[in-house]
């Protein structure tokens, strides 16, 4: 099981990106998928999951109306989209799924076992 996440850069305030999250070997829509940030001096935070078999999804509140998340079933991906991006924005951001079984997504980081790598967003002027 595989995790790639992909689609970090240096983005002005108020630009928008799209982080993409792949996985390789067993069919994502079987899985709840959260992406988290970690932002130097700060905890890591859970951004928006999607459940597994598209049951809903949750956001948190900071980025409720900018980011979105989806995912495509038959690419095996899914996406961040994150617009009117801000300073404090800045983070690198991952990827995770739950082979817990979880029903319901979670935000909390204790539910997710499997890791992408990073991938860098810097918001700045």
């Amino acid at each position: 099981l595989q995790l790639q996440a992909l689609g970090g850069g240096l983005v002005q305030p108020g630009g928008s990106l799209r982080l993409s999250c792949s996985l390789s070997g067993f069919s994502l829509d079987s899985y709840s998928i959260t992406w988290f940030r970690l932002a130097p001096g700060k905890e890591r935070e859970g951004v928006a999951c999607i459940s597994s078999g598209d049951r809903g999804t949750d956001v948190r509140n900071s980025v409720k109306g900018r980011f979105a998340i989806s995912r495509d079933n038959d690419k095996n991906t899914a996406y961040l989209q994150m617009n009117s991006l801000k300073p404090e924005d800045t983070a690198t951001y991952y990827c995770a799924i739950s082979t817990y079984g979880l029903g319901n997504c979670r935000l909390a980081a204790s539910y997710y076992d499997e890791w992408g790598q990073g991938t860098q967003v810097t918001v700045s002027s």
